[in-house]
């Protein structure tokens, strides 16, 4: 592909190589910017990264790779092709729910298996399962556009498309108060809401919007990249280079420069980059504070921020175990005996007496994860962010201790003779390494006085020439919809610097307005 013709005075600054940061990088410079992007650390990715330690890797973060069409159509934008870039393998089942009296059911995107499955735990419920995903479709499609677009204030909740999509929306209700219009057992009810755990939230507290998150598995499949989730923004870094944008690693911003309340730039320990836009893909309420001053901001302050509602945290064990689990599924969310418990103590900000835990054994699909003979096991459990003040350093090896008994049961034995590399993440890790706030794994929380226009907005608001993308931003966290805010951010900076559009879906053209 021929480089785009770049523009006097367009030049923009990313602040972040996480996803979100790359793919708004790839997009304003096919809108023809010069782009320079700034990450702190020694890779790409941010918690979309890789962990690679005595001959194992592991995905830091995500391992879920939905709903890739958003990415194709970013790559397109750049005349190249996702595919070409990345081999994928669709899973099928999805993942295994494992309950804790030996209950399995395996998700599948096959509606008749799907709802077999359901069947052997509620027959009666299985007859709504095929209703239930045509209504998460119908649902999907009215609210798909409003992910799309910025929410710039009030007036945006008034468009058509936010109306038309208000019939199934269902703001008085949460993700399990919905289920039950289709659902009566509780089992099968955590078998389709668990979902918002990719959030960070419970099925009890969000909203009920998030059931669309169904739809994206069921719809469009569960994928596993090879080499790991980590290796979509080693591909985006690898195009965007290709493309001319400047990828400058271990070099993180200290601090923007402003003239007025409007940004001219960054600063780092290696030099001054100007800019007409700078786009922050850091984690929000960490980054915003560090390279902002808090007289320029107005709504979001240091206090405001504070005082937000954050999502859980995660307690993760990276294992490189010698032997192979054939009998595992790629995927394992292994429930607790007491999910409504487990959730409460979460709220509360604790780590949970008897976890649900999630096992990827990504080995039995891909053997570069590990060397021959062997598995990587990714074990992630939700646990309290840091507001609700439990010691992890005293904690921590105890809490090991928990979760490699809980695991015995997936594993058939006492894995711990057969580790031969191991890394522990707590939520004071998460803040300490990756600069996530109060380690919240997933951002700020989605409850509704936290979503759309009342989220920090793509433009953002407290200060010009500055934009956002990634989970702390409209539309929120996952890695889907992160795409999105990459879309809309570098459509408005685009549209600000007086490019063209990088990208023409019809929601995306409402962007520049």
């Amino acid at each position: 592909m021929n480089a785009p013709r770049l523009e006097r005075g367009s030049h923009a600054v990313v602040v972040g190589a996480g996803p979100g940061g790359l793919a708004t990088a790839m997009l304003l410079r096919a809108a023809g910017a010069h782009v320079t992007v700034l990450e702190g650390a020694d890779q790409v990715g941010g918690r979309t990264g890789a962990i690679r330690q005595d001959g194992f890797t592991f995905d830091i973060g995500p391992t879920f790779f939905l709903y890739p069409d958003i990415l194709r159509e970013i790559f397109a934008a750049c005349g190249r092709s996702f595919d070409d870039e990345l081999e994928m393998t669709r899973l099928d089942p999805m993942y295994r729910l494992q309950f804790d009296d030996g209950t399995t059911l395996e998700a599948t995107p096959d509606v008749e298996r799907l709802t077999a499955q359901v069947a052997r735990i509620d027959p009666e419920d299985a007859k709504n399962v095929p209703g239930y995903l045509n209504e998460t479709k119908a649902k999907f499609d009215l609210f798909k556009p409003l992910l799309q677009r910025p929410f710039h204030n009030v007036g945006s909740m008034m468009k058509p498309d936010m109306a038309r999509a208000l019939k199934l929306f269902r703001p008085w209700l949460t993700v399990d108060q919905d289920l039950k219009r289709w659902f009566k057992n509780p089992d099968v009810r955590l078998a389709f809401s668990f979902q918002s755990k990719y959030l960070g939230m419970s099925p009890f507290k969000c909203p009920s919007l998030f059931t669309i998150v169904a739809h994206v598995e069921y719809g469009y499949g569960v994928y596993h990249p090879k080499g790991g989730v980590n290796q979509v923004p080693h591909a985006m870094a690898r195009v965007a280079r290709e493309m001319g944008v400047d990828i400058r690693l271990s070099e993180p911003v200290e601090h923007l420069t402003f003239d007025g309340r409007k940004a001219t730039g960054a600063i780092t320990a290696k030099g001054s980059y100007p800019a007409d836009a700078v786009v922050v893909n850091g984690d929000f309420a960490t980054t915003i504070p560090r390279i902002v001053p808090d007289n320029l901001r107005k709504r979001w302050t240091d206090r405001k921020i504070a005082s937000k509602k954050y999502s859980c945290s995660t307690f993760m064990l990276y294992l490189g175990v010698e032997g192979e689990f054939r009998d595992m599924h790629h995927h394992t969310i292994f429930l607790s005996p007491d999910y409504l418990t487990n959730i409460r103590e979460i709220d509360a900000g604790q780590a949970p007496d008897d976890p649900t835990i999630y096992v990827q054994n990504a080995s039995v699909t891909d053997p570069t994860l590990a060397p021959e003979g062997h598995s990587a096991l990714y074990v992630l459990v939700p646990v309290g962010n840091l507001e609700g003040g439990t010691d992890w350093k005293t904690l921590a090896p105890i809490y090991r201790e928990k979760i490699l008994k809980r695991l015995e049961r997936l594993c058939g034995h006492d894995i711990r003779p057969h580790i031969k590399t191991e890394i522990m993440y707590t939520p004071d890790d998460w803040q300490s390494q990756m600069g996530i706030y109060r380690g919240a794994t997933f951002n700020l929380a989605h409850n509704l006085g936290q979503m759309l226009h009342w989220r920090p907005r793509n433009r953002f608001e407290d200060v010009d020439g500055v934009y956002l993308t990634g989970g702390g931003t409209h539309p929120g966290s996952g890695l889907p919809t992160i795409f999105e805010s990459a879309r809309i951010a570098s459509r408005l900076a685009a549209a600000d610097m007086g490019l063209p559009a990088p990208i023409g879906t019809s929601a995306e053209k409402e962007a520049a307005e």
